[in-house]
């Protein structure tokens, strides 16, 4: 592959106005025949010399922003605008990259952009960046491309990310209050421990009597936490270094998610998720005609559950040999009876993928409800949590003064 070079160019647009702005190009040619698929018209186009010292661009490649599927979703949906409206493929890469703020996906759409000038399918260009572009919108452009409508392709790309941005939202806003109150909880505890307990027992010390059980270890604990707090600051920052390097092996995904699907309550609200991911995805790609078992194995790597994915694995070997898709799910005890019926009822009708749309429909709306009920479930226990052992600790502090208060009465 050539290297990709900056040029700073100078040049009138399609008003006559003069524009300045850098682009990236393998050579001097290939930049001006960018600014030309731009609609600018070059006047002066120079290299760029690489920044040194105070000039040189600083990359800090673990601060910056990963790209996600919001991005991804407007990306698509800006693509599948301009393609339909007859933009040729260059000409819309450009300009995507051009007006994109995400710094990464803008770098990744220039790379694209002129590997698709130098010959290569838009679909092959995208897989060669999969961390920036997901198997699931590199199969449903391929497909596209082949069928000769991208812009539908492009379209469903859009569509499934928006859902899937939209469920995350539902789930990070119904559990943000509760998460946030917990934490305060405990912050609040570690400043009464720090801060207040210490008071006491100066006081408690001065009065020379015997402190019951409560305040004793509320002041053990009180001492220890020169060391308890920065134990648990150093374990966090362990695990997750850890957890980032570690989450991705198969046994730790396997306990991960075996646990999550049989924790009480969260683990129904976790399968209902998996299944709306993946009744949409296979819809998606169904609808646009990716091929069965490249589908199922697409569906199985994007759902992020390791019991579905494994069940994927399995429906795909039963598929090879000529069976159906709903009598293998029938056979995964994470896939309710209702969602394999369905499937089944569409299988024989020929509309698998609008019984897969209907039952990502439905999970979508089962989460929401779900998340609903827990939120007015967990607010309470919270509260009742903060007082508990917020009004313990306060109490556990008096309990000295009311000894002695009896002994003076």
């Amino acid at each position: 592959m050539s290297t990709v070079l900056t040029y700073a160019y100078r040049g009138r647009d399609a008003a006559g106005k003069v524009v300045k702005g850098k682009v990236e190009a393998p050579s001097e040619g290939a930049a001006l025949a960018r600014l030309r698929t731009m609609g600018v018209s070059p006047i002066e186009v120079n290299q760029s010399a690489t920044g040194t010292g105070l000039q040189a661009e600083i990359n800090i490649g673990f601060l910056e922003k990963k790209v996600g599927l919001k991005d991804l979703a407007v990306m698509s949906r800006q693509m599948a605008t301009m393609v339909a409206s007859g933009l040729a493929l260059l000409r819309t890469l450009s300009i995507l990259a051009e007006q994109t703020e995400h710094k990464k996906l803008r770098a990744a759409l220039t790379q694209v952009r002129n590997q698709v000038e130098a010959g290569t399918s838009l679909s092959e260009a995208l897989a060669r960046q999969p961390d920036i572009f997901p198997p699931l919108m590199v199969h449903l452009v391929r497909a596209g491309e082949i069928g000769g409508f991208l812009d539908q392709a492009l379209s469903s790309v859009a569509d499934t990310f928006e859902k899937d941005v939209k469920l995350r939202q539902t789930i990070t806003s119904a559990m943000t209050y509760p998460l946030v109150v917990l934490i305060m909880a405990i912050i609040g505890m570690i400043a009464m421990l720090v801060f207040v307990v210490p008071v006491f027992e100066n006081m408690f010390a001065d009065m020379g009597s015997e402190l019951p059980i409560p305040t004793q270890i509320l002041v053990v604990l009180s001492k220890n936490m020169v060391w308890i707090v920065p134990l648990l600051v150093v374990g966090l920052i362990v695990f997750a270094w850890w957890w980032n390097k570690h989450k991705n092996d198969d046994k730790v995904r396997k306990f991960v998610d075996t646990w999550r699907l049989r924790a009480p309550v969260f683990g129904l609200l976790w399968r209902k998720i998996s299944i709306a991911r993946f009744a949409r995805n296979l819809a998606t790609m169904t609808r646009s005609g990716v091929p069965i078992l490249q589908s199922l194995a697409i569906v199985g790597d994007t759902s992020g559950s390791w019991n579905l994915e494994q069940a994927m694995h399995h429906v795909q070997e039963s598929v090879r040999t000529g069976r159906s898709i709903a009598a293998p799910l029938a056979e995964e005890p994470m896939f309710p009876p209702m969602v394999t019926q369905m499937i089944a009822v569409g299988e024989d009708a020929g509309s698998l993928d609008t019984m897969l749309a209907k039952i990502a429909d439905f999970y979508d709306d089962e989460v929401h409800a779900t998340t609903e009920s827990l939120t007015s479930l967990i607010e309470p226990l919270l509260i009742a949590f903060i007082g508990i052992v917020i009004g313990g600790m306060i109490v556990a502090l008096y309990l000295p003064m009311f000894s002695i208060f009896q002994e003076i009465s």
